[in-house]
């Protein structure tokens, strides 16, 4: 048996979801132990010092003791757009997409995917994301571009739910090249423990009925990673070209289901969401994206309340999840015009991402510091000056812990940073060689034209 260790001296918070009142959820002095990649024990520190005396220890330093957080909706390859002016000011969200994106992700080549991925999984670790969904475009390089993403994920340590967005703005051929190297992931991980494939889509105004055709022929029980709504374009352009709005689509293509992931959802009516509700689709809140591209911001309570589940994502902005949350807070009251807005529908987000996360891992405990359960655990350096009780843990999470640094993180019972320095990554070496690539790339996307036609034209 693996020798067992003990991680102390915090604030532990068993789960992200306020579990029935016979079980603690809140312990001041808490602590995990675990051995290989489960948890062994959770509990008060002396009682687990006392069952495992010769583990070794692991010293929260007083802060946060959290399972790993989990992002249902990124974009690894926006990682070197940071600095990059595409020359041309967006008036909207259509010139957004076509001035920035469909040029960057045109431009990628197989280094800079890699190379994307590894600096986004670095960023997650240092922001306590041990499970994550990336969402990934490379019209040149479709092909085996999963692998290359899954290769940072693996040496990162983290877990992944990951998929090629298929599209046909790049012409129908490109868009069956996508839907091909999904079925082609999806199989090759269908038995991997951390790194599993999904079916990836862009949004349904750049996708051919016959495309979703094809892709609702992937196998039994995989996932389906979809932007819907996100802007009105996606509604408006939809209806003109298909008659149909995007979520009607889908559900007649048979891609709705509770393995959906729906990113944005703003720009929906109440029929769309009482389909994804009826389904058990799940709805993903990116607040700092949307509020980047100015395109609105989501009600969660209202749309919680018409029978969604709404979780949360960073949508390539950032990979720190709990200042997502702060945003999503922050822009629920900006949004309603209350500052008297209590927490209610997001104080759900987070166990939200546990339970549609569990959908796609055999992992009944994933996101939970339960004994069994993946040894998914990170630490925050934030101080607690006032009193953590199962009332007020959403106002500190909010409020506290969103901005403080994660000071340990493990995924699977492996250390991927301890005491800040990350463990299986070099973030100053990836961003040295960033800075070396970054220049081509950024001629490259400068290079191509804008003006992509959403249905593509072959």
């Amino acid at each position: 048996m693996s020798e067992s260790t003990i991680l102390g001296n915090g604030t532990l918070v068993t789960s992200y979801s306020r579990p029935s009142a016979a079980q603690a959820w809140v312990i001041p002095s808490g602590a995990v132990a675990w051995s290989g990649e489960r948890i062994l024990a959770v509990g008060e520190e002396t009682e687990l010092r006392c069952a495992y005396p010769k583990a070794n220890f692991l010293d929260a330093q007083g802060g946060w003791i959290l399972p790993g957080l989990i992002n249902l909706h990124h974009h690894f390859y926006s990682s070197l757009a940071c600095g990059f002016d595409p020359g041309m000011p967006a008036r909207d969200f259509a010139e957004v997409l076509d001035r920035l994106w469909w040029r960057l992700d045109r431009a990628l080549d197989a280094e800079t995917i890699l190379l994307s991925a590894e600096l986004s999984v670095a960023e997650c670790i240092r922001w306590g994301c041990t499970t994550v969904f990336d969402h990934h475009a490379s019209p040149a390089h479709i092909a085996g571009s999963l692998d290359l993403v899954a290769q940072a994920v693996e040496r990162g340590g983290i877990s992944g739910v990951l998929c090629y967005e298929v599209s046909d703005r790049n012409g129908h051929r490109a868009a069956l090249a996508g839907i091909e190297e999904n079925l082609r992931f999806l199989r090759k991980q269908s038995g991997h423990a951390r790194i599993r494939g999904a079916v990836g889509l862009h949004a349904s105004f750049t996708l051919r009925d016959e495309t979703l055709e094809e892709a609702a022929r992937r196998p039994a029980g995989a996932g389906c990673h979809v932007h819907a709504g996100e802007d009105k374009l996606d509604g408006e352009a939809t209806r003109q070209a298909f008659g149909l709005g995007p979520v009607e689509r889908l559900e007649r293509a048979g891609l709705l289901d509770e393995r959906c992931l729906l990113a944005h959802g703003i720009h929906l009516d109440a029929e769309d969401y009482s389909r994804i509700a009826r389904h058990g689709a799940a709805i993903v809140h990116n607040p700092e994206s949307n509020a980047n591209n100015g395109v609105g911001w989501l009600d969660v309570a209202k749309v919680a309340a018409q029978g969604c589940r709404v979780g949360l994502g960073t949508d390539g902005m950032s990979s720190a999840v709990l200042r997502a949350l702060r945003a999503a807070f922050l822009a629920q009251r900006a949004g309603r015009k209350d500052p008297s807005a209590g927490f209610g529908a997001l104080a759900e987000l987070l166990g939200n991402n546990v339970a549609v996360a569990r959908r796609f891992f055999d992992e009944p405990l994933l996101g939970e510091l339960a004994p069994g359960a993946p040894a998914d655990i990170v630490t925050l350096d934030a101080r607690c000056p006032t009193p953590v009780e199962a009332g007020n843990v959403f106002s500190h999470l909010v409020y506290d812990a969103s901005e403080a640094p994660v000071r340990h993180a493990l995924a699977r019972g492996r250390l991927l940073l301890r005491d800040f320095v990350h463990e299986t990554l070099d973030p100053a070496a990836l961003a040295v060689r960033a800075r070396e690539l970054t220049p081509a790339l950024w001629q490259r996307i400068r290079a191509l034209e804008s003006g992509t036609s959403f249905l593509g034209g072959d």
